[in-house]
């Protein structure tokens, strides 16, 4: 091999690879292709920090989801407050539904699949969904087991409703947690309750030496390095949405204050008298949610908010 312009000689002798090696790296490569890396998948999540994602059930309402400056719209065949009104088993949205919003729009789409059911998921994968939703919206298929979700390229987002389930679901390989809330209600107070729950959790972790912190980690049924990670962090070591029964603006500032790095949004939009101006509104607020006055002029003039029913009303 000639010398290169520095005089630095390099001999083919001391570049060569073994087969052996070369095919067990191309194994290595095309493995991590195939399921994807957790700082991937966690990355991909990052991108919606700051954002809101919007339910919809047609392209048009995704379209109305994206001018209004969603980051991301979630593809659902009902909307949790006709999911709640309805009844019925509640399974993953039709296919060709989800590829019609997928092309509809250019933000991302996200589809929900039911709890503990990895084919429903592998389904939306394979149709090429930018995040799952694994989600108890739907009606649990797997009362038992979650899905494994290191076994996917796409990452996932799951509920939780404290500190215990959010880190069991990282485990499992969630990329992203939402506070469960009560979907299709309009009433944000669960959202609120699980938000500051997972908050307390955090700063109960942070006060806890390591002794005290392996006795919680086993308290919780979770990993002590992830415990241990969240209470170095001071947060869950993925983005964390609210979700569950958000209807106005001032109820996406209010899980703002409390740490959330965006939020979910369904039924408290397109169950509004005035769906378009809504959306728009509660991505303006997501954004500007330390600004009290600016926040009283996107909540105005609005129509109104979808009925809703009272947390306190709901059967569990």
């Amino acid at each position: 091999m000639n010398g290169l312009n520095n005089g630095v000689h390099l001999e083919v002798s001391n570049l060569s690879l073994s087969k052996t090696k070369v095919e067990k790296t191309t194994k290595d490569l095309a493995a991590l292709c195939k399921t994807g890396t957790f700082k991937v998948k966690s990355g991909m999540a990052q991108m919606a920090k700051g954002g809101i994602i919007m339910d919809v059930t047609t392209a048009e309402e995704a379209r109305v989801a994206e001018n209004a400056g969603a980051c991301a719209v979630m593809s659902l065949e009902r909307v949790p407050a006709d999911i709640r009104k309805q009844g019925g088993v509640a399974r993953m949205t039709d296919p060709k539904r989800t590829k019609e919003i997928m092309n509809a729009v250019t933000i991302p789409v996200m589809a929900k699949a039911r709890i503990g059911h990895f084919a429903e998921a592998q389904i939306l994968e394979a149709i090429g969904v930018d995040m799952i939703d694994e989600s108890e919206v739907l009606t649990t298929a797997d009362e038992t087991n979650h899905i494994d979700k290191h076994n996917f390229t796409v990452p996932f987002v799951c509920g939780a409703r404290d500190l215990g389930e959010a880190l069991r679901r990282i485990s499992e390989g969630a990329a992203m947690i939402r506070t469960k809330g009560q979907a299709g209600t309009g009433d944000v107070a669960e959202a609120v309750r699980h938000a500051r729950a997972i908050r307390n959790q955090i700063r109960h972790a942070q006060s806890l030496d390591t002794a005290e912190l392996f006795t919680f980690a086993k308290e919780l049924r979770v990993p002590f390095d992830l415990l241990q990670k969240t209470a170095e962090m001071g947060r869950l070591p993925v983005v964390n949405f609210a979700a569950g029964g958000l209807a106005t603006p001032a109820d996406v500032a209010l899980l703002m204050h409390l740490g959330m790095d965006g939020v979910f949004v369904g039924s408290g939009i397109f169950k509004s008298e005035n769906p378009q101006k809504r959306a728009w509104a509660m991505a303006q607020a997501v954004t500007h949610y330390k600004n009290p006055k600016k926040l009283a002029e996107l909540s105005e003039d609005l129509g109104e908010a979808m009925f809703g029913t009272p947390v306190s009303d709901v059967k569990h």
